[in-house]
């Protein structure tokens, strides 16, 4: 009887085994399925969040001009966006997107620019598009009076680390701008007080190991208002030669090289405190370059346009157009602004904008950007506060314009300055 109920046992249990079976199989599938579908629904819905996350990123990315977000590898010009018809979504959209190949140079030029140690974004673009530049100027330093003592202001500014980076890759020559702003006095008539300004100068070359130097004294004797007085006109004349010639002489036995900066004639009448043809090709032999100040035509007293381009060709054929001077345009390096304004009109009044202010305005105002024949530029015009607003700020064909009108004299050019501008400037180099 036991061995009978243990084969009972095992037929009974034999008999429902399969029943159990197939509803234990069809509950585990039917468990698994819903996991596959809750698993696969989960990732869907992450996948669609991070499409969507990444779509915001290089919206905001465009919008704002963060650098280096989406950005293509073709340039501005074969993207066809250096033209006068523009509007100010293409701008929003675009302006963000450079070129991948930061090292190819579209103006053959030399190229000079300048950075400002209260714009970090300069010292940035310096880095990332150093291959497209000749030559880097910080605006570092000052030569001062102290009693009867020189001074030479401004090492708290210098940014070796910097300066390191742009020699490891091997790019542009850093040459610091060195304002004179001594007693021009003390300098013109003291011969032993511009020899001790050379010393010390060439002193922090050395130390500092630059390339050279740009030096800025002209503008300054204006503002001191010597240039207006014909005798101390000429000292000065006289003075800059003798100054720079000696200044040169002591890089000669160097590779360092120097270039002063010179101010724009403002109308084909000079004025005696303008720097002329005379002044240009008395020092021409003195040094390497001439930066040339074609920016800041208008202001705010009297708005208008930033730097026709008019007045540019005029300036050029005021200072080389000269046929026995056409040989020293190679030497200019004609100005052009990475920054602009913002004028009220018409009684005037206004400030200067970098290429962040210009992506707001354009988000804020949604204007309609006009191109203007006569100076190529564009500009828009907007309402606040019951009052009108002119913008005028660089676009691309209006430095592509002044970027020809150098290229056709044998001119490099000089930008004041690289961390105004927007990302997409740096393709017409």
């Amino acid at each position: 009887m036991p061995a009978a109920r243990r084969r009972d046992r095992r037929g009974a249990g034999g008999r429902d085994q399969p029943t159990q079976h197939r509803e234990g199989r069809s509950t585990v599938r039917s468990r698994s399925l819903s996991i596959r579908l809750l698993f696969t629904s989960l990732l869907l819905l992450l996948l669609a969040v991070v499409a969507i996350a990444a779509l915001f990123i290089v919206y905001r990315g465009d919008e704002s001009g963060i650098k280096g977000t989406a950005r293509p590898s073709l340039s501005v010009y074969e993207r066809g966006l250096v033209k006068p018809n523009v509007d100010y979504q293409e701008i929003l959209a675009e302006n963000s997107r450079f070129s991948e190949n930061t090292s190819r140079r579209h103006f053959p030029n030399p190229v000079l620019a300048y950075v400002t140690p209260w714009n970090s974004r300069g010292y940035e673009m310096a880095k990332l598009f150093g291959s497209k530049l000749t030559h880097i100027s910080p605006i570092w330093y000052e030569l001062k009076s102290e009693g009867k003592k020189l001074v030479l202001e401004g090492r708290h500014n210098v940014d070796k680390e910097w300066i390191s980076e742009l020699w490891n890759n091997g790019h542009p020559l850093v040459l610091p701008r060195v304002v004179l702003e001594a007693s021009p006095m003390d300098l013109l008539l003291k011969k032993k007080q511009w020899n001790k300004a050379i010393d010390i100068i060439i002193k922090e070359c050395k130390d500092m190991g630059y390339d050279g130097i740009v030096l800025e004294s002209w503008s300054r004797w204006a503002a001191y208002g010597i240039l207006h007085d014909p005798d101390l006109r000429n000292m000065v004349a006289f003075f800059s030669n003798e100054y720079l010639s000696s200044f040169k002489m002591h890089l000669c036995h160097t590779r360092w090289q120097l270039i002063y900066v010179i101010p724009a004639p403002r109308s084909p009448n000079l004025n005696e405190y303008d720097f002329g043809p005379r002044d240009l090709q008395q020092l021409c032999d003195a040094v390497d370059g001439f930066s040339l100040m074609t920016y800041d035509f208008s202001g705010p007293q009297s708005p208008g346009p930033n730097v026709p381009l008019n007045w540019v060709h005029t300036s050029l054929s005021m200072l080389v157009g000269d046929s026995d001077a056409k040989n020293h345009a190679r030497k200019i390096l004609l100005g052009l602004n990475f920054y602009g304004n913002d004028f009220l009109i018409p009684e005037g009044g206004g400030e200067a904008i970098t290429g962040r202010d210009y992506i707001s305005l354009l988000k804020k105002h949604k204007p309609v950007l006009r191109w203007d024949n006569i100076s190529a530029e564009h500009f828009f015009v907007y309402p606040h506060d019951y009052q009108r607003h002119a913008v005028f700020y660089p676009s691309l064909i209006s430095l592509s314009t002044r970027l020809e009108e150098a290229r056709a004299w044998g001119a490099g050019i000089s930008i004041w300055e690289i961390g105004q501008g927007l990302d997409y400037f740096f393709d017409l180099l």
